[in-house]
């Protein structure tokens, strides 16, 4: 476990170097030897923000320090932590520090600060994660797609469900699939199984997801409490104590059962996945 939260750690060192600098999540990812897909699911899951949001607060807490410890101008700190006009760098910075850059220099003035992240992992017992590992064949989905991005997914993809829902396009809506992460954006998928004899519904397509192994995980409760809950004690608890086995492709399932009559007694699952080392 301690090699991967070392290499974790190393991204945040990585991002810490470059702030300045033109960042992109393939290289940070990189440094943790994850890929950019699951980097970003992992560090959500530890971090509780997106890493544009840590890199945001990180720029605007260096750049607040610079601006009321110097003569520097406003423009030259702008465009030294990626933005591209004084306007645009104002108001950004006006909503994390609620004053301006002018008057971050006078005397007095209340500045926020955001401290470099540092990853520290401890596992505590009692909690209790059902999980198996499996091997499946080669099976096709059928569905709608949407390209999202990564910042806000978690405010957008319900969305999408809910759009769904008036429209339901022929589908039963048993899986959410994540596939083809480029590090900023993704397809999100409502989709069914595939079966070959019936006929793509109007505006879907279909997607082959290859055999391998899998992890699936059992998600028991109300939705999305019961996923969400699952879904970060995979990231923060399961995948550090990963024995044996490495992550593989770039998309993730989530498996949706018939609603139960009592919603505490909804059964879901989530799939992940995997490669023997």
């Amino acid at each position: 476990m301690q090699g991967w939260i070392d290499g974790f750690q190393r991204s945040i060192e990585y991002i810490e170097q470059n702030l300045s600098e033109t960042l992109d999540i393939e290289d940070i990812a990189a440094a943790a030897a994850l890929s950019p897909f699951y980097y970003q699911r992992i560090f959500g899951a530890l971090c509780g923000m997106t890493v544009g949001e840590y890199i945001r607060a990180r720029r605007m807490t260096l750049a607040a320090q610079e601006l009321a410890h110097s003569d520097e101008k406003v423009i030259d700190v702008a465009f030294r932590y990626g933005y591209d006009s004084p306007d645009s760098f104002a108001k950004a910075f006006q909503r994390f520090h609620g004053i301006t850059p002018s008057q971050a220099r006078e005397t007095g003035a209340t500045l926020r600060s955001f401290a470099p992240l540092h990853i520290k992992i401890t596992m505590e017992g009692g909690n209790m994660l059902d999980y198996r590992i499996v091997e499946k064949a080669p099976f096709t989905l059928v569905g709608i797609k949407k390209r999202f991005s990564a910042e806000t997914s978690y405010s957008e993809v319900p969305k999408f469900w809910s759009e769904w829902m008036s429209d339901k396009k022929g589908l039963k809506g048993m899986f959410g699939f994540c596939s083809a992460m480029d590090g900023k954006n993704f397809d999100y998928w409502i989709a069914d199984l595939y079966l070959p004899w019936d006929d793509i519904p109007e505006g879907c397509s279909v997607y082959q997801v290859p055999a391998g192994l899998w992890a699936q995980f059992v998600c028991k409760g109300q939705l999305p409490d019961s996923l969400q809950k699952v879904n970060t004690q995979i990231w923060s608890e399961w995948l550090p104590s990963l024995k044996g086995y490495t992550l593989a492709g770039n998309y993730s399932l989530e498996v949706y059962m018939p609603p139960a009559e009592d919603p505490d007694d909804t059964v879901s699952y989530i799939w992940v996945p995997l490669k023997k080392l």
